[in-house]
């Protein structure tokens, strides 16, 4: 840090010897008071009595050039900045079309930032499949073939945008053994395949992004009330969708929905043919951020944002696959 504090005089008994600075002008010893020294003048006595003789001379020339050149306009900037500001005139802009330079923009910021999803994988990565092994009658080979099913129906119900917009849900039903399809049939006009499956409401769209996923998959050896002999399977995933919105609140575009399935496979020794395949025994889920009227009819739109009211789930659990999905209805 500079130390702008006077230094001790080295000659405090006299005036600096001339041997040090050399001869000192006659027109410094005996000024001319009818002319009174301008600022350069002034300038170049200070450094006078403060420097060596080649040192002085040279910073004199060179500040006298400088001073020369720019004083007037610096001078005049100087005063300009240290009074009060002037209104400075503006142009006339010119009539017609225009175009002005602008820096560019920041990158946009992604839909699911400022919420857990920003960190959930995209899509169908977010599916892991467990190892499949030898499992009470069924065989590794089976085991594989029937965690296989369960992943393809979970890309096509809440992944495939084909399938969300399509006029009927044969594109998922299909992929059902023949004697589940009539009742699944059933649960899209009711609302009841919006457990399982994602339909858009009309008019509803999604941006670009990849939806974001979060969940599990597990499975074990059981029996029904028969004594049928099934692989279950069971998922439990958190599907977060964006949605365009004006809004810059972080989630204000985001829509998720919680769901567990258990999905089954009966042992091929213990039905009919028509039967073998893979069935829905049983599905749960919640939405939140939803147009409820369109939820309610098994349609995914975005709502007006709820969260914060006391009855209003917490905003973190309801991207928890850990936690519940027997939240408090919030339509």
């Amino acid at each position: 840090m500079t130390d702008h504090r006077s230094a001790p005089d080295p000659y405090p008994t006299g005036r600096v010897p001339e041997d040090e600075l050399g001869r000192v002008p006659e027109w410094l010893r005996q000024p001319a008071p009818e002319v009174a020294p301008g600022r350069a003048d002034r300038l170049r006595i200070a450094l006078g009595g403060h420097s060596g003789k080649l040192l002085g001379g040279v910073l004199v020339l060179v500040l006298l050039a400088f001073f020369g050149l720019v004083g007037g306009l610096g001078y005049q900037g100087f005063q300009r900045w240290r009074g009060p500001a002037a209104e400075h005139p503006t142009v006339s802009l010119p009539v017609g079309e225009q175009a002005s330079s602008s820096a560019s923009p920041p990158p946009a910021a992604g839909p699911f930032d400022g919420t857990p999803a920003a960190g959930f994988p995209e899509g169908a990565a977010g599916i892991a499949l467990p190892r499949a092994k030898r499992t009470g009658p069924f065989t590794d080979k089976q085991v594989a073939d029937t965690l296989t099913r369960v992943r393809k129906a979970l890309v096509t119900a809440r992944l495939d945008r084909t399938f969300f917009t399509a006029k009927d849900p044969e594109r998922l039903v299909r992929q059902f053994a023949p004697d589940a399809r009539a009742d699944l049939r059933d649960d899209f006009p009711t609302g009841e395949a919006g457990t399982y499956a994602t339909r858009l409401a009309p008019g509803a769209r999604l941006t670009a992004d990849q939806p974001r996923v979060k969940g599990r998959v597990s499975y074990r050896a059981t029996k029904d009330s028969q004594g049928i002999r099934l692989l279950e399977v069971t998922t439990n995933f958190v599907w977060a969708y964006a949605f365009p919105t004006a809004s810059t609140e972080p989630g204000d575009g985001v829509v998720v929905v919680h769901d567990t399935v258990v999905w089954s496979v009966a042992h091929p020794d213990d039905v009919d043919r028509s039967s073998a395949g893979l069935w829905i025994d049983k599905a749960d889920s919640y939405a939140s951020n939803i147009d409820c009227a369109a939820f309610d009819k098994g349609l995914l739109a975005l709502g007006k944002p709820s969260f914060g009211g006391p009855a209003d789930p917490d905003p973190e659990a309801v991207f928890d696959p850990d936690k519940t999905v027997d939240l408090p209805d919030t339509c």
